[in-house]
């Protein structure tokens, strides 16, 4: 009965503290509000705070750590027969999930973001891990490809960077509609775009051009020498 109170005391307390921070940024400001008034308004002691948040910025972004070991796990669950890029975009339809839970919250956080450049800049370091993440997943899925690493770093960033075009949409929309929706759509693209390359593709299985070879005199007239090329393409 002790360990059960003491499970679901602590995420109580922390949802109060995420709570108390929103309450006062809004009303206050983000730069006016400090870490000892979000613990007096929520009720608890420092300790408490730092328990769950490292610091202020954490408190802002309270679910991307457990989005990114979600993610991490979903990735790490794969099969070898699943295609990279299909699997890597429905991880990211993990973290618009994790958005989409509470779209007030969500919107909140990104007029907040907005106005703050050092929530801004932390930000963006949460989306540089996303990315990496799905990077180190495709390079290793990619490792006997020629052009593996080139590949997962641009296709990974191109899923990042489809999930939030559909994200700052929903968000800018105040949260109306089905983020999902969106995300889809700006997937989809992504895996046109990039589909083609397949598991086979790059160094192994890649169409090669026809190369033509034409050996002439310097003075030879152009119009020849176009002659020849044709030609040579026609026999081929």
């Amino acid at each position: 009965m002790g360990t059960a109170s003491t499970n679901t005391a602590k995420p109580a307390m922390r949802d109060s503290l995420i709570a108390a921070a929103f309450q006062l940024f809004l009303e206050r400001g983000y730069e006016q509000t400090t870490v000892d008034d979000i613990v007096s308004l929520a009720g608890v002691g420092r300790r408490s705070f730092f328990r769950y948040f490292p610091s202020k910025e954490d408190v802002v972004f309270p679910d991307h750590e457990q989005s990114l070991a979600d993610m991490t796990e979903f990735l790490a669950a794969s099969a070898d027969t699943d295609d990279p890029l299909v699997r890597i975009c429905d991880a990211t339809r993990l973290v618009m999930r994790m958005y989409a839970e509470n779209p007030t919250f969500s919107v909140q956080r990104y007029r907040l973001t907005r106005e703050v450049t050092g929530l801004r800049t932390y930000e963006l370091s949460v989306v540089w891990r996303y990315e990496k993440t799905l990077g180190d997943y495709l390079r290793t899925r990619w490792a006997d490809r020629r052009d593996g690493t080139l590949r997962a770093n641009v296709v990974a960033a191109s899923v990042v960077a489809a999930h939030n075009h559909a994200l700052r949409h929903w968000l800018r929309s105040g949260g109306e509609g089905d983020p999902l929706v969106e995300v889809d759509r700006a997937l989809e693209f992504v895996r046109d775009t990039w589909s083609g390359g397949g598991e086979g593709g790059g160094a192994q299985g890649e169409e090669t051009e026809d190369v033509v070879v034409v050996i002439t005199k310097r003075s030879t007239p152009m119009w020849r020498v176009v002659r020849e090329v044709e030609s040579s393409l026609g026999e081929s």
